[in-house]
């Protein structure tokens, strides 16, 4: 069984988030919570409450045992853009686009290693 958590509107780029996702996808929830942890990025925060809200879902609603799942899909899709205003010269203006990311996260259980057979 899969279990699903997000969160919405973070007020991060996405793809500064992507670079801590892309670390954590495939991985273990206690190797990921570990790397989450000792990582020095900012983006690191968000993803480890989504992958703790994650983890909560699976426990509490449905039961499971969280030691055999794995984060199987992780997402930062960009959200609405904020748009401001900075002062240039002469008189003129300069966007600013102030980003905000949507982060999902899949939990799914931990694939066995598919054992060699030989195929003679």
């Amino acid at each position: 069984m899969e279990v699903k958590a997000t969160a919405r509107y973070i007020r991060m780029s996405p793809r500064k988030v992507r670079l801590v996702i892309d670390v954590i996808r495939g991985m273990g929830v206690a190797q990921a919570r570990a790397q989450l942890h000792v990582m020095k990025k900012a983006a690191a925060e968000p993803v480890l409450k989504v992958l703790e809200s994650a983890v909560a879902n699976a426990s509490h609603n449905f039961s499971l045992d969280v030691s055999k799942m794995c984060v199987k899909s992780v997402t930062a899709d960009g959200g609405p853009v904020l748009g401001r205003w900075r002062a240039r010269a002469f008189g003129r203006a300069a966007p600013i686009r102030k980003r905000t990311t949507h982060i999902s996260l899949t939990l799914g259980p931990r694939e066995r290693a598919k054992s060699k057979s030989s195929n003679l």
